[in-house]
């Protein structure tokens, strides 16, 4: 496939959407719509046989949704993937990393969107005050055993994306340990 052009469609100051006429191997031609999202930090805080998760509304499923903490950079700022990822885990939980372990780099979706992101286990954690973001304001907190987040996952409450591939680079690190009870 090669890109023959490229348009702009819609953008805000979180997204934007371009239109690319491609060429495909055969000479056709089509249109490909893509998602430029920034990058994004995925946190697995983990303490005592359980993680921490984060509860909030998505608008786009039109539901409360549990999830790992995650986001992106707020507009006009920068830093490392670890200093992101630090910086959402104290923002969404008030959990501050002791240590903070790699677990992992991965694409969001990638045969529609740009967005990729890091996944990182958290420990050593001590608590502080949040930091939510406006759009934040509805969040809450909750920890959950591993136990209870299995259940969570098989009984469909848990049902986040990156969060699920975020907690299978989790288990691939572990050679797929059964959780300690």
């Amino acid at each position: 496939m090669r890109t023959t052009g490229s348009r702009e469609v819609y953008r805000n100051p979180w997204i934007r959407v371009r239109e690319d006429q491609v060429e495909l191997a055969d000479g056709s031609t089509g249109v490909y719509g893509v998602v430029e999202k920034p990058p994004f930090a995925l946190v697995l805080p983990y303490e005592d046989g359980g993680f921490w998760l984060v509860e909030q509304y998505r608008l786009p499923v039109g539901r409360r949704t549990w999830e790992f903490p995650q986001g992106s950079w707020t507009r006009g700022s920068t830093g490392t993937p670890e200093e992101l990822a630090r910086t959402e885990l104290a923002e969404e939980t008030g959990l501050r990393a002791g240590q903070l372990r790699h677990l992992g780099h991965l694409d969001l979706a990638p045969g529609q969107s740009t967005q990729e992101f890091d996944v990182w286990l958290a420990t050593g954690l001590t608590p502080g005050p949040t930091a939510r973001e406006i759009t934040e304001a509805g969040m809450r907190h909750e920890f959950a055993s591993e136990t209870q987040l299995r259940a969570m996952i098989r009984d469909g409450r848990f049902t986040d994306g990156p969060s699920l591939a975020g907690y299978s680079l989790l288990l691939l690190d572990r050679g797929w340990a059964a959780p300690s009870r």
